[in-house]
Parts: C-alpha cells; sequence; structure tokens
C-alpha cells in the first residue's frame, strides 16, 4: 500500500479536480476520496449558527507545504479563506520586493503568513500583518481598494483631508489594476464593453510591492526558470530582533523586556567606553516632526574606531543610518581588491564610507564616492543596497527615459547580471578605493594575510585632497601673524601614526 500523498502541488490537485468534474458520480466520490480535503463543522462569528470549514493540504512551488482553510455558512453567507504554513518557521526573515512593469506582473502568486506585513511605497502604504493569504498581486490591491473605500463617505464628511489622501491612494491603485467604473446609466443604458488588456501592457506608473515577514513562511512568484532568474524580482533574508520573536511567540515577554531596554539608560560600563550611546534631538526630514539619531563608537577588528549614527522617526517610519571615521585622517589612501568566489564570501563584514568607490568590473559596476553614503553591513547586504537603489531608479523612470524601451532592457539585463553576483552564482572581483582609508572588508584569516584580498596603499594627488578639503585644513599655529599667509606654506593635517 503506497503512502498517501498529503501534500500533493496545485496543479495535481487541479488535474484531479477537471477529472472529476467529467465523470459520473460513482467516479466522482471516488476523485474525492483521493484529494486531501477535510470538512469540519464551524461557528459562524456573525449568525453563530453552524457552518462548514473546508481544508486543503497542497504544496506551491519553490515555497513550500500548506494549509488553505475556506469557511462558509449557509444560513446568512459569511465567507472566510485564510492560508497556514505547514512547516517550521525558519532561522531568518525574508524580504521580497518585486517591481510591477506591465499587466502580467499582477498575476503574480502571493503567498502571505499571518506575521507579514506589506509595503507600496510610491503610495506610502504599508499594510501591518493580517490573517493568512494565497491571492495573486492583483488580487490583493483589489482587496486594497475594497477596504479604504469602504468608509470613504464617512470620511468626507469628518475629515476630508483624510478623505481626500486615502482617494489618491485608490484612484492610483484602480489605474494599476486597470478596474473599468460601471458605466452603466442609472436609466438602464447599456455599459461599455470591458476593453482586453495584453499581459505585455505596461502599468503606469509603475509601482513595488514589498513583502516583509519576519517568519519567513511568505513568499511573492517569480517569472523565469529559477529563483533569481528574474530581474523585476528580489529576496533578501535578515536576522530577527527579539521584539519580533516576542511577536510570535518565539520568546518570552521577560527576555524581551532584558535585551530592549535603552542601552543609554543602562549601568554604565566603566571598563569599555565603547558601550556608551549618545543621543540627539533632530526634525524629520520626511514628515518634520521631532526624532531622536543615535550615535556610538564601535571599534572593528584589525581595523580602527568608527561612528555608527541612526535615525528613526516613530511618526512616519522613516529610517537612516550612517558611518563615519572616529579616527584621524590616514596618511595614505587604500584600495581594496577582493576575489569573491562562493557564498560564504558573502557573509563578510564591509565598511564602506562616503568617501569610498565601489567596482565591480565584471559586471561594469561603478559607483562613484558619495553613492549609498557610508555603510557598515555584510557584503550580501551593501549588494542589496545597490541593487534595490539601481532598480528603483530605472523601474521609476518608465519609458518616458532617453532611449525608451531598449535601454530599459538592457539595464534589465544589467540588473540580472547584478542579481547573479549578489547571490554569488558566478565569481567576481570587488573593489574599494577609498582616498581617506576609512573603508573595511573582513580578513577570514586574520591575523594572517587573506589570500582573496589585496590591499594597497597609495598617496593622495592634489586634486583629491583639494575635493577631499584637505588642500585648506589648518589645525596648528592659529596667531594672527601666520592667517594672513597660508598659501605659502604646506597644509597641516592630522594623521595616523
Amino acid at each position: 500500500m503506497s503512502q498517501r500523498d498529503f501534500f500533493p502541488s496545485i496543479s495535481k490537485l487541479a488535474e484531479q479536480v477537471d477529472a472529476a468534474d467529467g465523470s459520473d458520480a460513482q467516479n466522482l466520490a471516488g476523485e474525492q476520496d483521493s484529494i486531501p480535503l477535510e470538512e469540519v463543522e464551524s461557528l459562524c462569528m456573525r449568525c453563530e449558527e453552524q457552518g462548514v470549514t473546508r481544508m486543503m493540504l497542497t504544496t506551491i512551488p519553490f515555497f513550500g507545504k500548506v494549509i488553505v482553510m475556506s469557511f462558509r455558512c449557509e444560513h446568512c453567507g459569511g465567507t472566510n479563506n485564510e492560508i497556514q504554513s505547514a512547516g517550521q518557521i525558519r532561522q531568518e526573515g525574508v524580504l521580497y520586493t518585486v517591481k510591477l512593469l506591465n499587466r502580467g506582473d499582477l498575476d503574480r502568486q502571493i503567498i502571505r503568513s499571518e506575521h507579514c506585513s506589506i509595503e507600496i511605497p510610491e503610495y506610502e502604504l504599508i499594510l501591518p500583518p493580517s490573517r493568512g493569504q494565497l491571492t495573486t498581486v492583483e488580487g490583493l490591491l483589489r482587496d486594497v481598494v475594497i477596504d479604504l473605500s469602504t468608509d470613504q463617505p464617512l470620511r468626507r464628511i469628518q475629515d476630508e483631508a483624510t478623505y481626500e489622501k486615502i482617494q489618491t491612494i485608490i484612484d492610483g491603485l484602480k489605474v494599476v489594476i486597470a478596474e473599468e467604473e460601471d458605466d452603466e446609466a442609472e436609466d438602464g443604458a447599456e455599459a461599455k464593453p470591458k476593453v482586453q488588456r495584453s499581459d505585455g501592457e505596461p502599468i503606469n506608473p509603475a509601482i513595488t510591492i514589498k513583502l516583509d515577514d519576519p517568519s519567513g513562511n511568505s513568499f511573492i512568484e517569480f517569472h523565469g526558470k529559477q529563483m533569481g532568474s528574474d530581474p523585476k524580482w528580489n529576496l533578501r533574508t535578515f536576522q530577527r530582533t527579539k521584539q519580533q520573536d516576542v511577536a510570535m511567540g518565539l520568546a518570552a515577554d521577560e527576555e524581551a523586556a532584558e535585551s530592549s531596554l535603552d542601552p543609554s539608560q543602562a549601568p554604565p560600563d566603566e571598563g569599555d567606553g565603547n558601550e556608551e550611546i549618545y543621543e540627539f534631538p533632530g526634525v524629520c526630514s520626511r514628515c518634520g516632526r521631532p526624532l531622536i539619531t543615535r550615535m556610538k563608537k564601535v571599534t572593528i577588528p584589525y581595523f580602527k574606531d568608527t561612528l555608527i549614527m541612526s535615525t528613526n522617526c516613530e511618526s512616519c517610519g522613516y529610517r537612516d543610518n550612517e558611518i563615519k571615521s572616529g579616527a584621524a585622517i590616514s596618511e595614505l589612501g587604500k584600495k581594496i581588491t577582493l576575489k569573491v568566489e562562493d557564498r560564504e564570501d558573502l557573509s563578510r563584514d564591509i565598511l564602506k564610507s562616503e568617501t569610498s568607490g565601489m567596482t565591480i568590473p565584471e559586471i561594469d559596476l561603478v559607483l562613484q564616492p558619495g553613492t549609498l553614503g557610508g555603510r557598515f553591513t555584510t557584503l550580501e547586504g551593501i549588494l542589496d543596497q545597490v541593487y534595490e537603489e539601481l532598480s528603483e531608479k530605472v523601474f521609476r523612470s518608465g519609458d518616458s527615459t532617453t532611449g525608451g524601451v531598449e535601454e530599459r532592457d538592457s539595464f534589465e539585463a544589467f540588473l540580472k547580471n547584478l542579481k547573479e553576483v549578489k547571490n554569488a552564482e558566478r565569481p567576481f572581483t570587488l573593489i574599494l578605493d577609498d582616498p581617506l582609508a576609512n573603508s573595511y572588508i573582513q580578513n577570514l584569516y586574520a591575523p594572517d594575510p587573506d589570500p582573496n584580498m589585496v590591499i594597497e596603499t597609495y598617496e593622495r594627488t592634489w586634486d583629491q585632497n583639494e575635493e577631499l578639503g584637505l588642500n585648506d585644513m589648518k589645525v596648528e599655529s592659529y596667531d594672527s601673524s601666520e592667517e594672513t599667509d597660508t598659501t605659502s606654506k604646506a597644509p597641516s593635517v592630522p594623521v595616523e601614526t
């Protein structure tokens, strides 16, 4: 007796249903016995009568096993659909980012767990975690339009400003999903026929869908034969915070309370000044409300002291992180060349200062100094940031840029190569060139030399010093007799010994 397949794929279930539809009653009963569908009586929360919940076990390709549940009450007509993961919570959270450029992208399948939040940056819209859901991008957007439209007549009377903002979102999403207004006149005139739209028809303006799930049990479909081959689709994993573990029931509240104490209020550690966190009041550049910027000194092994600054606005959710050197200006510049051969290299810590340029010759990627600002992350993390920044710009520009569709297709091919690089699907070379020597890549063999990394030092040119403002810097001998004659003497700057 063969073991029963409790988790067949959706395509297999569809074939079974199609076969059952064309059979007689006896064959239909036999097909239903082979389909892993369970029915249980459930209490309807609307009318408090007994309804029926149907549960189906199935497998989503490239994702995992899920339980699809559908409730219906025959007494009041109430319905409810939900999906739950049948697998374990993953060790890392996931962040999916997909650019919707044409109508075909609206058909992408979405598996949303109860811990997943969804963001549409173009409309500053964030959907908080809700019930699990198996739908498509179009279905998700239609649900958003319906939910936002429900209380609009009341908002129009009570709060017209909020009404206008929400109506802007509704109108924009209706354009994306091409929802036709009911053109049928009140006098019974015939409605206009709906326009048939092709999958290749562009969406204008293009939008972005982000799925942020700390449990790792959400998914959005990619187009292509294998994961990573879709330039409009991106996946990034991250480590969960203690607060997220508590929210999912993976940690006790007491543990979270101890770990979430404000470090600035903790007893000072006299033996290590790096534990102190400084706070500075400021104003959010996005919403203009007060916020706090926190700064902390961090000592990177085999490198130097650095300052990490973090800004987080609790009003609008704006975040910004920046890193600066906490040591004196180096006398020499530094060029770091790393040969990346496998995924293990992607876990290296990397500090890219705001004065450093970054180059990957194999895909003709050149980032000028100042791009992305200062970042302290992993190699995988900074490549993800580069990918997101570049894809945001090209996909938002649409076809109105010079070169039109051909230029965008060329850039999509470049993004595909960049995705292969950031997934370590092929070897590549990463070059950091920092005239202030404030950049760093982790040496996995420290304190011994790293065979895959070459570090070169060089003297800065006069032009580089001029661009960095070092030629005019004067930190010694401030008496008035020398202030009038600063051009005849060489600049004096503090340097590392």
